[in-house]
């Protein structure tokens, strides 16, 4: 029988549906996987594992009953800790958070999940306040990546990257600002899925940019993706972007061909230089057959604005406690945060204004293709001991330029999937952006699953002998 931590989460759904396996021991097993896994990762900031162990009993006792389960039957799940787990401190990766009551209710997107049949374990490490790329938390340590623990795991949902990808659970949460769930699953080798914006519900999240945040899966196949979105999804009363989309449901069922789409390779600012970047959009891009190009305008303006946005109104959420408590802020937190608080009200209009603009402009390119190609981050994973990469044919600071490829698609709120590219050029995976339509998730999952198919884009196991004690 198939261990544990290779199955997918449409594989352990099915298995426990058709009882095969019961919830009970893929509980168990996904415990014994974190305790074996995680110490060394530090992906996990809180296991819940007696609410873990009842619910899946619970499971259990309906199916014995003949009880119909939902599509997520006995698939174990993590959620980022900045999202709300009844009892549970709501951390957000900060130390401040600590010191506020735990959360008397659920997240919408928990409540959904568990409404399907998964199994909630516990809260995944972030960095602070999801003011980050790297996966660093000053406060209760980094997240390492699974694939060679002397690198970083991508921020800031890093400890939802790190946890599927070392197979703790099948299925993780993370949330996406301006690339924090497709930096990580860029980083650590997983199909991640940022979709449009108003598609899933933000209720019960700790806020941190809210014209710019999303709430989103992370796993290790397109299916599990797809699976996650459709129990997610839909209008919630606590999130007035939250909206309701005719035909959503199909979003769980995949066609894995791509015949009839018009996908083109990014051009002008997507066109990455030489290098693992490059050659993971090559690789992704000969698969598919793509031979037109297409540019999304203004790119490098939609980058500078989505980090204008994020610093006033990241600087906004935390005004009231910068100026109350600032030595209880990691430093460069703290100094974004002060940043912010200084960028003048019409900058910010500004670029309000240019994101409807380049919105209209995105949608011109849509009207010629149905999906882009885009790379997902500069370069894999850089090391922990490190803070420069070569870049361009110099050496640099790696931090500015991690990005690059995932702010601009930010600004206008577009669909996203993350692919995963093994050795594209080393060791390390990196990921390939699927970028579509709004409301079109199902075209980016689509090509995604053919991907897939194709063992083109895959998501292997990190084994635990290569995670040090």
């Amino acid at each position: 029988m198939t261990p544990f931590t290779r199955l997918s989460a449409t594989e352990i759904a099915a298995d426990v549906r058709g009882h095969r396996r019961s919830a009970r021991a893929m509980a168990e097993a996904a415990l014994t996987r974190i305790r074996e896994a995680d110490p060394g990762l530090t992906a996990f900031t809180t296991v819940t594992a007696e609410r873990a162990l009842a619910t899946a009993d619970r499971l259990d006792a309906r199916l014995a009953r003949g009880e119909r389960i939902g599509p997520l039957a006995g698939v174990p799940f993590a959620v980022k800790d900045l999202v709300d787990i009844a009892g549970v401190i709501t951390r957000a990766g900060s130390r401040i958070n600590m010191d506020t009551p735990p959360a008397t209710t659920d997240a919408t997107v928990v409540t959904r999940l568990e409404d399907a049949g998964a199994i909630l374990m516990g809260a995944l490490n972030m960095g602070e306040y999801a003011y980050d790329f790297t996966g660093e938390n000053a406060h209760v340590g980094d997240t390492r990546n699974p694939h060679d623990p002397d690198h970083r795991a991508g921020g800031s949902s890093g400890g939802s990257g790190a946890a599927a990808a070392a197979g703790m659970v099948p299925l993780t949460i993370g949330s996406d600002t301006n690339g924090s769930i497709r930096v990580p699953s860029s980083w650590c080798g997983l199909f991640g899925l940022k979709a449009t914006y108003g598609r899933v519900p933000r209720s019960g999240t700790f806020p941190f940019v809210d014209s710019l945040d999303h709430i989103g899966p992370m796993a290790r196949s397109a299916q599990d993706l797809a699976l996650a979105l459709n129990a997610m999804q839909g209008a919630d009363a606590g999130d007035p972007a939250a909206v309701d989309r005719p035909g959503s449901a199909a979003l769980s069922r995949l066609s894995h061909g791509t015949d009839g789409l018009r996908i083109a390779r990014g051009a002008g600012y997507f066109d990455a230089p030489p290098g693992p970047a490059r050659q993971a959009v090559d690789r992704v891009c000969a698969a598919l057959g793509v031979s037109r190009t297409a540019d999304l305008p203004g790119a490098e303006e939609a980058r500078a604005a989505a980090a204008l946005i994020t610093a006033v109104e990241g600087a906004a959420t935390h005004a009231d406690t910068i100026r109350a408590r600032p030595e209880d802020f990691g430093r460069p937190m703290r100094d974004r945060l002060l940043a912010g608080a200084l960028v003048p009200g019409i900058a910010y209009v500004r670029a309000q204004r240019l994101r409807r603009h380049l919105a209209e402009e995105a949608m011109e390119v849509f009207d010629h293709v149905d999906a882009l190609i885009l790379p997902a981050t500069p370069f894999a994973a850089p090391r922990l001991d490190s803070d420069d990469l070569m870049i361009d044919g110099t050496l640099q600071p790696y931090r500015p330029h991690i990005g690059r490829y995932t702010q601009p698609i930010s600004l206008i709120g577009l669909p996203v999937v993350t692919v995963p590219v093994q050795n594209a050029c080393g060791p390390l995976p990196i990921g390939v952006q699927i970028v579509a339509p709004p409301w079109r998730e199902d075209i980016a999952l689509r090509i995604a699953a053919a991907l897939e198919t194709a063992s083109v884009c895959t998501a292997p196991i990190a084994p635990a002998t290569e995670i040090p004690a």
